[in-house]
């Protein structure tokens, strides 16, 4: 089993920043991917980026040059900076780790980020 514990959301205004971070305990060999997602109010949970225990990103289109996903081995933790952020961006922000073929798959409680003037 593994537990994903997000932290780092807040409010904030247009054009700041933020720095989420999930952290990782219990069986996480069996991890390969981990990744972030978000789900805005009325709106499906979508991607946000992910990185592989190889250190491969991925973000999608809406983010790509304003968010930053990273990893510390040592600390079995993931952190993604956000940086330019906009309205668009309010939504609640899930950690998730998962293995070969999403099996297994973990998700964290989530953690809301408002940007809002």
């Amino acid at each position: 089993q593994v537990q994903l514990v997000e932290s780092g959301g807040g409010l904030v205004q247009p054009g700041e920043s933020l720095r989420l971070s999930c952290a990782a305990s219990g069986v996480i060999f069996s991890i390969n991917t981990m990744g972030w997602y978000r789900q805005g109010p009325g709106k499906q949970r979508d991607l946000v980026a992910t990185i592989t225990r190889g250190g491969s990103t991925n973000y999608a289109d809406s983010v790509k040059g304003r968010f930053t996903i990273s990893k510390d081995n040592a600390k079995n933790t993931v952190y993604l900076q956000m940086n330019n952020l906009k309205p668009e961006d309010t939504a609640v922000y899930y950690c998730r780790g998962y293995g070969a073929d999403w099996n297994p798959d973990y998700w964290g409680q989530g953690t809301q980020v408002t940007v809002s003037s």
